[in-house]
């Protein structure tokens, strides 16, 4: 009986492209830039394994951590030029620590524009009990719906018409309005 080979499963360019979402310019990309080194077969083919799709994956999400491929390969020229293991990983410490303070600093404008946007929606929703006639202005200074509530900073921003444009009339009916006619008085 024969043992099975312990030599992982080499694929082409082509077969790792598939398996790894990325386009064959992009991995040859990659190669002419050092961040991938593939064997090569008698032929000259060149020759992936489980290193490079791991190499594959691992720029795939530097890159979606906002890394450009010139980042990603002085990153790699850092790491690989440092004189001993642990300075290689203070070095990828360091910037994986700036790129966190930076991802915090976005996910709490994304967390700050979310509540804006909430509370200009609520605000918003008051408006579909508005009837009244009146300048897209007038909406800002409303005391109909919203009379005991300030305007949110995303709605409170209209009441500035642009130069040189005519003051639009809103007309809002209510939900009993009918719809059929267009022009109500």
């Amino acid at each position: 009986m024969t043992t099975p080979s312990h030599t992982p499963h080499r694929m082409k360019v082509g077969e790792l492209a598939r398996k790894t979402g990325k386009t064959v310019r992009a991995l040859r990309l990659y190669e002419e830039m050092g961040l991938l080194s593939p064997a090569r077969s008698e032929g000259n083919f060149r020759l992936y394994g489980p290193d490079e799709v791991a190499r594959v994956y691992w720029i795939a999400k530097l890159q979606a951590l906002g890394f450009s491929l010139p980042q990603i390969q002085g990153l790699l020229h850092t790491v690989e030029s440092s004189s001993t293991g642990p300075d290689a990983m203070l070095s990828l410490r360091e910037m994986f620590r700036g790129r966190l303070d930076d991802t915090r600093a976005q996910v709490e404008k994304l967390l700050q524009l979310e509540r804006d946007l909430a509370e200009s929606l609520a605000y918003l929703e008051g408006c579909r009990a508005c009837s009244h006639d009146h300048e897209v202005t007038g909406c800002v200074e409303c005391d109909g719906v919203h009379a005991d509530t300030q305007a949110p900073s995303l709605v409170a921003g209209i009441h500035s018409p642009s130069p040189g444009r005519s003051h639009d009339i809103v007309q809002i009916r209510s939900s009993s309005a009918s719809a059929a006619d267009p022009n109500p008085t």
